[in-house]
C-alpha cells in the first residue's frame, strides 16, 4: 500500500466533474494548488454558499484505495488460517467452507444494491458506512467464540464490503477526469491484483507469528486499526458529493437480481468442495431463469416511467458490454490460475502458505505495475493494446504450462515468465476497464460502477469454480508433483482459451466505442 501514495501525488489532479454547472474556482494553499468544484459547495446560513476546498488528490485516492485493498485482501487472507480455525473451534469441513465462502457470497450478491444506495444517499456517506460495518465485523470475526458466530460475522463483513467497494469506483468517476481518471483506474487495478496476491502472504505471516497465542484471529483483527484510521481520515478528506434523493430503490429489481446472484454464486463457490451436487446445478439453472426475469422486470419498469436498478443507457454505453465480457474472461483466467497454482504448490510441491504466496507474487506485481503505467506506451498502441495483450497472454499461459507441466520445482525461469505474464495481463485489463467506463455519463457512475465491480467479482468466482474444477478433476490432492503439474498444464490451456476470447471481446469493444 505504501507505493500508492507517491504515485498518486505525482500523477493525479482533481478536476471539475464533467457536466457540472458554474465555474471552477482555485486558490493557493501554501505551495499546493487546490481545486474546488460546484459539487463541493454547500448552502450557507443566509442563502448564500460556502466553498469547501477539495482535499489533496493523493490523500483522497489513497484513502479510498486502502478501503478497496482491505476488501480484496479479505477474500484470500483467511485461506491459510483454515487448519488453525479447525483445531481451535472444532469446525467441520462444511463450516470451514462457509467461513471462507460466506464473505464472497454476501459481497457479490449485494454489490449492485450498494451502488444504488450510494447514488441515493451519497457516495462518501455510504463509503464511510460500509467501512464502519466492515471494520466492526472484522473485530467481531477476530473475537468470535464459535464457528457459527464466525460464519455470521463473515457474512456481515462481506455486506460491509459490498456497501463500501462500489463507492470507490463512483468517487473515482465523479472526482477525476481525463488522463487523471485513467491513472486512477490504473491504481485501482493495481490494488485489485496486489490484494489478491498479498492476502495469502500476509495471512501466512500472521498465522505463523501466532501473536500472543492468538492463532488465526489476527487475520481479521489486522483490519481494525486500519479501518479506524481510514474512518477518521474519511471524515475530513472525502468530498461532499450529495446523494440524489429522487433515485428510487427498484425493490422488485433488487429482490430478483439478489436472488439470481445468490443462486449463481453459492453453488459456484461451494460446488467444487462438495462434488457438484444436483442441488447446485438446480440453483445455477434457477439463477439463469431469474436473470431472464430480471431483464423483463427492468424493461417493464422503464416502460412505465420508473427507475430501473440498472438503466438501459448504462448497458448501452459505447463499448461497455463487450469490454465487460472481456474483463470477465480476463479475471476468470487470472483468479483461476492463482487458485490452481496455490493448490499445486502446497499440495504437490510441499510449499508453505508463505512460500506459495511469495512464488505467486511476480504475476501480481507485474499486473499491478502495468495497470499503473500502460498509458505511458505510445498513444498509437492504446486502441489495440487490450486485444494484442490478450493474444500474447494466451501464448504466455501456454508457455507457463510447458514450464510447470513436469512438476519440477519453481525456479528463476518460471518466476520470470510469470512476472512477464502479469505485465501482459495488466495491459489487457487496465485499458479495457478504462474503455468500459469511458462512455458512461457522470450521473450514471454509481450504476456503472456497481455493474463493473459485480462483473469482475463474478469473473473471479467463476474462474475459481470452473478452473479449480478442471484442475481438481484431474488430480487427487495431495499428489505427486508430476501428476499435479500435468493437471496444471491442462488448466493453463483452458486459461489460454479464455483470454483469447477476451481478446475478441476487446476488438468488439473498440469497434463499438468508435
Amino acid at each position: 500500500m505504501a507505493t500508492i501514495v507517491p504515485q498518486a501525488r505525482r500523477a493525479i489532479q482533481v478536476l471539475p466533474v464533467p457536466g457540472s454547472a458554474g465555474s471552477n474556482h482555485q486558490y493557493r494553499h501554501g505551495r499546493r494548488l487546490v481545486a474546488m468544484t460546484d459539487l463541493q459547495i454547500r448552502p450557507g446560513v443566509a442563502g448564500g454558499t460556502t466553498a469547501v476546498p477539495a482535499v489533496r488528490p493523493g490523500l483522497l485516492l489513497t484513502l479510498v484505495l486502502c478501503g478497496q485493498f482491505m476488501a480484496v485482501l479479505d477474500v484470500s487472507i483467511v485461506n491459510v488460517a483454515v487448519p488453525t480455525i479447525r483445531t481451535d473451534l472444532g469446525a467441520s469441513g462444511a463450516a470451514l467452507q462457509l467461513v471462507i465462502a460466506g464473505y464472497t457470497i454476501a459481497y457479490a450478491v449485494l454489490l449492485i444494491t450498494g451502488a444504488r444506495l450510494g447514488a441515493r444517499y451519497g457516495y462518501s456517506r455510504l463509503f464511510q458506512f460500509g467501512l464502519a460495518a466492515f471494520t466492526a465485523a472484522s473485530l467481531a470475526c477476530g473475537l468470535a467464540p464459535t464457528t457459527g458466530w464466525l460464519i455470521a460475522f463473515r457474512l456481515l463483513q462481506g455486506a460491509g464490503s459490498a456497501l463500501m467497494v462500489p463507492q470507490v469506483m463512483s468517487l473515482l468517476q465523479r472526482t477525476f477526469t481525463g488522463a487523471a481518471r485513467t491513472r486512477a483506474l490504473g491504481l485501482y487495478s493495481a490494488v485489485l491484483a496486489g490484494g489478491m496476491a498479498l492476502g495469502q502472504v500476509l495471512g501466512g505471516v500472521l498465522v505463523s507469528a501466532d501473536l500472543f497465542g492468538s492463532g488465526w484471529r489476527p487475520v481479521f483483527l489486522v483490519n481494525v486499526p486500519i479501518g479506524v484510521l481510514l474512518l477518521a481520515a474519511g471524515a475530513r478528506l472525502l468530498p461532499r458529493l450529495p446523494g440524489d434523493a429522487s433515485r428510487g430503490f427498484d425493490i422488485p429489481g433488487l429482490v430478483v437480481l439478489g436472488a439470481a446472484l445468490g443462486l449463481l454464486v453459492v453453488p459456484l463457490v461451494l460446488g467444487h468442495e462438495l462434488g457438484w451436487p444436483a442441488w447446485g446445478w438446480a440453483m445455477i439453472a434457477g439463477g439463469v431463469l431469474l436473470f431472464g426475469l430480471f431483464v423483463a422486470v427492468e424493461r417493464r419498469i422503464a416502460r412505465n416511467g420508473g427507475q430501473p436498478l440498472i438503466p438501459g443507457r448504462v448497458l448501452s454505453a459505447p463499448g461497455l458490454r463487450p469490454a465487460a465480457a472481456g474483463l470477465f474472461a480476463i479475471m476468470a483466467a487470472f483468479a483461476g490460475f492463482m487458485f490452481s497454482f496455490a493448490l499445486h504448490q502446497q499440495a504437490a510441491l510441499g510449499h508453505t502458505a508463505l512460500k506459495a504466496g511469495l512464488c505467486s507474487a511476480p504475476v501480481a506485481i507485474g499486473f499491478g505495475l502495468s495497470s499503473m503505467h500502460w498509458h505511458r506506451l505510445p498513444g498509437r498502441l492504446h486502441g489495440t493494446l487490450p486485444m494484442l495483450a490478450g493474444v500474447f497472454l494466451g501464448g504466455g499461459y501456454l508457455l507457463l504450462g510447458l514450464l510447470l507441466g513436469d512438476g519440477a520445482e519453481i525456479g528463476a525461469g518460471p518466476l520470470a515468465e510469470m512476472a512477464v505474464l502479469g505485465l501482459i495481463a495488466g495491459c489487457a485489463y487496465a485499458p479495457l476497464f478504462a474503455r468500459a467506463l469511458a462512455g458512461v455519463a457522470p450521473e450514471d457512475a454509481a450504476d456503472a460502477s456497481g455493474v463493473m465491480v459485480t462483473v469482475i467479482q463474478l469473473g473471479q468466482v467463476v474462474g475459481v469454480a470452473v478452473l479449480g474444477s478442471v484442475f481438481l478433476g484431474q488430480v487427487d490432492l495431495p499428489a505427486p508433483a508430476a501428476e499435479s503439474g500435468h493437471a496444471l498444464r491442462t488448466t493453463l490451456l483452458v486459461n489460454a482459451v479464455a483470454v483469447l476470447a477476451a481478446a475478441g471481446f476487446a476488438a468488439r469493444s473498440r469497434r463499438a466505442a468508435r
